[in-house]
């Protein structure tokens, strides 16, 4: 089996990993508050990271930690509204297709923010991407619902995450007061390990400061420290460290398009799991949704098919 073929079963591996994940954190925090849980996910997750990419976390300069304690408060924040989408949830599949809607807002926030060009399939996915949460919110009325409202918040902040990480796992130039400054790349692991360090610390202070913790340490229901530790090490740490390794086995693009599966995943598994059910106007909700997340990965779309062609024809 050839690098890109292991690249892209892994990336659907990983798209399982994420939305089994989903299922743990849904048990967990039945059972505990939500920000506890969290802080708990993220600090046992981002340590068993830490550990193994101690090495290269020592080479980190100063302006590199700087960097990755940046795109890790940033990311703390959108898990924080994440995981109060999840607890006040009535439909996890629901909620997964609205997170995925950072994917699409991605690019809103490159061009907003950085100025970056970006292609027209991005234009052609927003409006499809709004008319499905317009038909998930519009159910009985303009009165959506807590969770989606948390979740819709959560993939705007995702997306500013994902062009932060981006920039900081990658080196530019930077002009500064009339200085040219080079902004060294931060490897992706020693990366992946800070930002998931720096949720859990910003989760823990939240909860500290929301949250009651004596219930759940001073009876601690059963299972659940089980639910924690599968949630951080399987949908967590496993997740990250696959995904990293399938990212470094193929150069192509078209790995992205792979990971559109997880809403759909998550909507499976929450259906065989815990019996969810979605309404004729949730589904079509859904299906916009998806639908613009293939519009907007159109062109890694493409590019795969078109090799896939070419490779057949050889072949």
């Amino acid at each position: 089996m050839s690098d890109a073929h292991k690249s892209d079963l892994l990336l659907v591996t990983v798209t399982l990993l994420a939305a089994i994940s989903w299922m743990f954190s849904k048990e967990a925090v039945l059972l505990m508050p939500p920000l506890l849980f969290m802080a708990l996910r993220f600090l046992v997750a981002g340590g068993f990271l830490a550990v193994i990419a101690w090495r290269p976390l020592t080479r980190l300069t100063a302006d590199q930690l700087k960097r990755g304690v940046g795109v890790g408060l940033v990311f703390g924040i959108a898990m924080s509204f994440w995981v109060m989408g999840l607890f006040h949830a009535t439909s996890m599949g629901e909620g997964a297709f609205i997170t995925s809607l950072g994917v699409v807002i991605v690019p809103i926030i490159a061009r907003l923010a950085f100025k970056e060009v970006q292609p027209a399939s991005t234009w052609f996915a927003i409006p499809v991407a709004v008319a499905g949460l317009a038909l998930l919110s519009l159910r009985n009325g303009f009165q959506p619902e807590s969770g989606q409202i948390f979740f819709a918040v959560a993939a705007t902040i995702f997306a500013l995450y994902f062009t932060l990480n981006t920039r900081a796992a990658n080196q530019r130039t930077v002009v500064s007061r009339g200085k040219t400054i080079e902004k060294h790349r931060i490897p992706a692991l020693p990366l992946t390990a800070i930002a998931l360090l720096t949720v859990g610390l910003v989760t823990l202070a939240e909860s500290l400061v929301l949250e009651p913790w004596q219930p759940t340490f001073g009876n601690p229901p059963p299972f659940l420290i089980w639910w924690v530790l599968a949630s951080a090490i399987v949908g967590t740490a496993g997740r990250f460290l696959v995904q990293t390794y399938a990212q470094s086995l193929s150069t192509h693009s078209h790995g992205a398009v792979i990971l559109v599966l997880e809403p759909v995943w998550v909507s499976l598994f929450a259906a065989g799991w815990f019996g969810e059910t979605m309404t004729p106007m949730q589904l079509a909700g859904c299906g916009l949704i998806f639908a613009a997340l293939i519009v907007n990965r159109w062109g890694a779309l493409s590019k795969a098919l078109k090799a896939s062609l070419r490779k057949h024809k050889t072949g």
